[in-house]
């Protein structure tokens, strides 16, 4: 800490084991209903798990998306204020609750304030994500770089936004963030050339 800064390593290695200790109790909120027969066949397999895989899968990518859209912030902007600071922990307090809304989702997928659970605690990753972004490419008014944390926080409030209409229809949303890494390809291509990349 020099100047009222904190150097953002030690984020960095606080943020590491948040995101490792939420991106792997994904799996433990897995259904531990026992199945009817001693051979379930693959359709009841489907049946209690399916919805649960699926819902794991996405809540792992999205979760490594932003571990990687955080790593690149903290190498961009390698100092914060206390402020800033802070927002980061209420960021990764938000990665923490992946893992709850995620077991409850998959777990509860046709509850329709599940759903809105789980889809406000996308949009809620993704706000905090896109500020801490906003704070840091203010320092350089380097803009452009907004694009990619911008990009998926108007895609998870669309998704929240649709859910309010159609408790289903977010699941046909979400995965549209896998495109971030693509857009953050582009913009570094087009205005950041010395920068190695940065996603949602």
């Amino acid at each position: 800490m020099s100047g009222g800064h904190l150097e953002m390593r030690r984020m960095e290695a606080l943020s590491n084991t948040v995101f490792g200790v939420a991106m792997t109790l994904l799996a433990y909120q897995a259904p531990r209903e026992k199945f009817a027969s001693a051979d379930p066949q693959w359709r009841e397999i489907w049946h209690l798990y399916g919805a649960f895989l699926s819902t794991l899968l996405l809540s792992f990518i999205v979760a490594g998306m932003f571990w990687y859209s955080h790593q690149r912030r903290l190498a961009y902007a390698t100092h914060a204020g206390r402020a800033e600071v802070l927002l980061n922990l209420f960021f990764l307090l938000s990665i923490i609750l992946l893992p709850v809304t995620c077991g409850l989702y998959g777990n509860n997928y046709d509850s329709p304030n599940v759903t809105t659970l789980y889809s406000f605690n996308l949009l809620l990753i993704a706000l905090f994500n896109t500020v801490l972004w906003a704070i840091a490419v203010a320092r350089k008014n380097d803009w452009a770089t907004l694009a990619t944390p911008a990009f998926a926080l108007v895609l998870f409030c669309a998704a929240l936004v649709a859910c309010l209409i159609d408790p289903h229809s977010p699941k046909y949303i979400w995965p549209i963030a896998f495109l971030s890494p693509f857009i953050s390809a582009y913009v570094e291509r087009r205005h950041r050339p010395n920068f190695d990349g940065e996603a949602p």
